[in-house]
């Protein structure tokens, strides 16, 4: 091919992208609605009634972990197999597959961490068309009915959850495609056949077996194909037909949406099941929506979508799909709370729908049923185009039971090497090493403090990833070191899509390898991406995430050193001459498994790939930090994610808040939003605004499109840069408290940043809050999201507690709903009384530049006179805190006018210069004297300094060794 038509045709596609990118808001007509998904449209047209699902009780196989029975349906006879297994630590797995397929049917592998320990299930009751489950030594009870097919989750006399109660289990099974000629006439002749037949050959009815008779259930399950049998009336015939016969109609052999075309060689292949949730009124999670924390109802609308898409500028408060996916749902009220993970990487749609749940249950649930009229409820139904029922409920019963849960499963929140939590400056793009070298300045000049500078695509060489762009950036390691003097970083990005091009070496080895996605006639798949015509490697492989992984090592990055981390862009995958903008679904992978049994996997294994390359260039020993724009159930363990292609909008920054929210609730806590937004010119009152509300959130970068003025923090006047400085100092600060946080994180599973909800479930006023936020459990921020504010109403939390305003020092008595009046220099935050903070003050130009500098601890006091707290350190880099034990884990507690220092954990040991320069407490009275004592010297004596208008005592230089065990009396 010639090379001029090809740099038009290049040039031609990504001048449209752009284009379109910056000009316009998200075109919703390239993305499906419902209607247009063949599938959700088949499996939505169910409605709720009695299911044709029954269970053969009689086929039930139990052994200690599982239960192994037979479901069939009564319209088309096919045979399921229902496994079901009671999980250690109070979850319950339930699996429903074809007992018989034509082929292997997708399981999702990789995701889980381990094979979920499991527990001791027993057959505690039985009649005719019930059987009742014990579930381990939870208390939990499950009663499966027979006909129809329902499963009903106890806990003592309360029912918790429900499954199929609505009768919307719908799983279409893998079939023979019958539209050949041959086909049609021996289904017409033999139709037409078992009519006459029956005309003229009547058996003289039956004796009625019983509802669990074996003999008849027998017969259905082991021979489910005998549709024929004259044995069966025309009726059920006729019955038999129309649901394949529906779903013929609707597309399930072939679909086009615009221009594109999804052959569907395996045919319908869609799976659904609904839920339940009596006493519930407020669910969560199923990120990644541009909407309020608390899910909507989907009633008159379409579901929420988890399909992962490159959505330019998408739009606020609807259920279209976004970059990532997760499928996992939390229900909470005030008795407790729940979630659903639904194990599945095909195209899902959830809905939602609010009812009453009344006493409407069969039989014996009404004596498990406390009494009482009308109880609210959330429907919940799960509906994906491929793969299998694979679902997990998890029982909590608290909140920090369902993430431990949940994380036990996919995994914790990895423990980001310290930089990685401070500020990252980037744009599209940096224009070379000199572009790069006076923003690093700039920041020095105008004392801000920033850790890492990002290079967009424009860096590389014609955009071939893992190179450097010969006139642009000649010397990226003297670039690298330039930074490393100063102990910075640097973030360049490493995309999925690889320039076709017999001389770029990574294509030539991809393709050399096999590695490249297949089309379905077994050519390597190609799309436009901003290379031009890109291929697509298959990370669905081990092999090729290994080779990938290789490239990261320094002698194959050419340039790169020890201070460069990889920022994952386009994984969706980003298509842009595909269907949706992305992969076709019936591209294949290893295995032979299409592309939409597992789209919502690639991002996953691309971030996954790359950071095992960061570990492995080091030997092991480096933790990573690796950036993901798309995601799956799991991505926690590799890095961090943010929210996307925004707008300098203000509801744009004010939707990052509940959308990083529900990534938290559902184990993905390095979040964070472009700060100013991607698209767009922020004014100045809106870019500071934002730079607040960034320094509260897990992940702190700024970033722009290429078409935006610059937006480095002194460009905005000197009045602004101050705002922008003291916002970024802040995070600074605080970075010791948020590391702690992210280590908490890692060991148990909790979010970083999380709902008020989290910390105060019984409090019903907190249940829909999601313009403020907790960081951890001791801050409550509620930055300034609306324009021209002069104040803001927040919500302090808390029966008899008291909160303390992080500036100011006032304290405010809880439950409270506040009314804060604002200025431009104001970040609304709060600490909890009965809380020790750490933090350190003496802001340098970088993280790693205050490593050993000295801390502060903030005590603030509780009504009763109490705090406690922690501090987590180590090295900030290496895994040597897990192989090694080299870390310190401190404990602070004060009680009875005494401060003492402690080890939260004996097994690490770590050596630290570093030491506490100030102790401040808020809420304490004026004390005759403040003495330190440590163990094996003498009791030396404390100046300090109280503020009687505030309540706040200041203790000056301890001096103690922050590793040290010791103690602080006030007399």
């Amino acid at each position: 091919m010639a090379a001029a038509p090809e740099r038009v045709g290049m040039a031609a596609v990504i001048w449209t992208a752009l284009f379109l990118a910056a000009a316009f808001a998200v075109d919703r007509s390239n993305f499906k609605t419902c209607e247009q998904s063949s599938f959700c449209k088949r499996q939505r047209s169910l409605k709720p009634g009695s299911s044709p699902y029954r269970a053969l009780l009689e086929s039930l196989q139990l052994n200690q972990d599982s239960m192994k029975l037979q479901l069939v349906n009564e319209v088309n006879k096919v045979p399921l197999l229902l496994e079901l297994y009671g999980l250690q630590g109070n979850m319950t797995r339930i699996k429903i597959n074809e007992l018989s397929p034509l082929r292997p049917r997708y399981e999702v592998p990789d995701v889980l961490v381990r094979d979920p320990a499991s527990t001791r299930l027993a057959v505690t009751g039985r009649d005719e068309n019930s059987v009742e489950l014990s579930l381990g030594d939870s208390g939990h009870k499950l009663i499966l009915t027979g006909k129809p097919f329902r499963m009903d989750l106890l806990q003592g006399r309360e029912l918790v959850l429900s499954v199929n109660p609505r009768g919307l289990l719908h799983f279409e099974h893998l079939r023979q495609r019958k539209d050949s000629f041959s086909d049609k006439v021996s289904s017409s002749v033999g139709s037409l056949w078992d009519k006459i037949k029956s005309l003229f050959h009547r058996e003289p009815p039956k004796e009625p077996a019983p509802e669990g008779g074996a003999a008849g259930e027998e017969t259905e399950a082991t021979v489910p194909g005998d549709q024929e049998s004259s044995e069966k009336s025309t009726k059920s015939e006729e019955g038999s037909d129309a649901p394949e016969q529906a779903e013929e109609e609707l597309g399930s052999w072939e679909e086009t949406f615009k221009t594109h075309t999804d052959s569907k060689p395996n045919g319908p292949t869609s799976v659904g099941l609904d839920f339940s949730l009596p006493g519930f009124e407020h669910v969560y999670g199923i990120p990644e929506h541009a909407d309020n924390l608390r899910l909507r109802t989907t009633d008159g609308g379409d579901p929420y979508r988890l399909y992962n898409l490159d959505v330019f500028q998408y739009e606020l408060y609807n259920p279209m799909a976004l970059y990532g996916s997760v499928p996992v749902l939390l229900a909470h009220n005030i008795q407790r709370t729940v979630g659903i993970f639904w194990l599945n990487a095909a195209e899902t749609w959830v809905d939602i729908s609010s009812n009453t749940a009344g006493k409407t249950l069969f039989g014996k649930m009404l004596d498990y049923m406390q009494g009482g009229g009308e109880t609210p409820q959330t429907d919940v139904r799960w509906m994906s185009e491929s793969g299998i029922v694979d679902v997990f409920l998890l029982l909590g019963p608290a909140p920090r039971d369902v993430f431990r849960q949940y994380t036990t499963l996919t995994g914790t929140q990895a423990l980001p090497p310290f930089f990685a939590i401070a500020y990252h400056q980037s744009r599209w793009n940096y224009n070379d090493e000199e572009d790069v070298d006076t923003v690093d300045a700039g920041f020095d000049m105008h004392d801000i403090p920033y850790d890492v500078i990002w290079l967009d695509i424009e860096h590389t060489d014609g955009k071939r990833y893992f190179t450097w762009d010969p006139s642009k950036f000649p010397h990226p390691r003297s670039m690298l070191e330039r930074l490393a003097a100063k102990r910075r970083k640097m973030v360049s990005i490493v995309d999925p899509h690889i320039k076709v091009d017999s001389g770029y070496q990574i294509h030539n080895e991809i393709r050399s390898r096999g590695f490249y996605v297949k089309t379905k006639d077994g050519s390597d798949y190609e799309g436009w991406c901003w290379p031009g015509s890109a291929g697509y490697p298959d990370f669905t492989s081990p092999e090729m995430r290994t080779w990938w992984a290789s490239m990261f090592s320094y002698d194959q990055y050419e340039g790169s050193t020890e201070n460069l981390y990889t920022w994952n862009d386009m994984n969706e995958p980003s298509v842009f001459n595909g269907p949706e903008v992305t992969m076709y679904k019936d591209a294949v992978h290893q295995g032979g498994w299409e592309h939409r049994d597992l789209h919502n996997l690639y991002g996953f294994y691309v971030q996954m790939a790359t950071a095992q390359g960061q570990v492995q260039r080091s030997g092991g020993l480096e933790r990573p930090f690796v950036l993901t724009r798309a995601f799956f159930a799991g991505s926690q363990r590799y890095g961090a994610v943010w929210t996307g292609d925004n707008a300098a909008e203000w509801d744009h920054m004010k939707i990052s808040i509940p959308m990083c929210l529900s990534l938290a609730l559902v184990g993905i806590s390095f979040c964070g939003a472009d700060v100013g937004g991607f698209f767009k010119s922020p004014d100045a009152e809106l870019l500071v605004r934002w730079y607040q509300l960034g320094a509260y959130q897990p992940f702190y970068r700024a970033h722009a499109h290429l078409d935006t003025v610059r937006r480095e923090p002194w460009l905005f006047g000197e009045e602004n840069k101050a705002l922008i400085r003291a916002a970024i100092r802040q995070r600074y600060a605080l970075l010791p408290y948020w590391y702690t946080t992210f280590y908490h994180s890692y060991r148990s599973g909790q979010p970083v940043m999380r709902p008020l909800w989290v910390e105060y479930p019984n409090d019903i006023t907190t249940f829909s809050i999601d313009d403020q936020f907790l960081i951890g459990n001791a801050l409550l921020a509620h930055p300034v999201t609306e324009q021209g504010a002069q104040g803001v109403q927040l919500y302090l939390p808390g029966k008899g507690e008291v909160w303390y305003d992080v500036h100011s020092h006032q304290k405010h008595h809880a439950p409270q709903t506040l009314y804060l009046p604002v200025t431009m220099s104001s970040i609304p935050v709060y600490q909890r009384g009965g809380t020790i903070v750490p933090r350190k003050e003496r802001v340098r130009r970088s993280s790693d530049c205050m490593h050993h500098d000295p801390y502060t601890l903030y005590v603030a006091l509780s009504p009763q006179g109490t705090a406690e707290g922690d501090l987590f350190i180590d090295d900030g880099h290496t895994y040597n805190f897990e192989s090694k034990a080299q870390y310190l884990h401190r404990h602070f507690s004060f009680a009875s006018n005494t401060l003492t220092s402690s080890s939260a954990d004996s097994k690490g040991i770590f050596e630290s210069p570093a030491w506490i320069e100030r102790v401040v407490i808020l809420g304490a009275g004026k004390p005759a004297a403040v003495f330190l004592k440590q163990p094996g010297l003498a009791e030396t004596r404390l100046d300090f300094q109280h503020e009687a208008e505030t309540s706040v005592l200041t203790l000056r230089k301890p001096s103690v060794n922050i590793g040290a065990d010791w103690s602080i009396s006030l007399r």
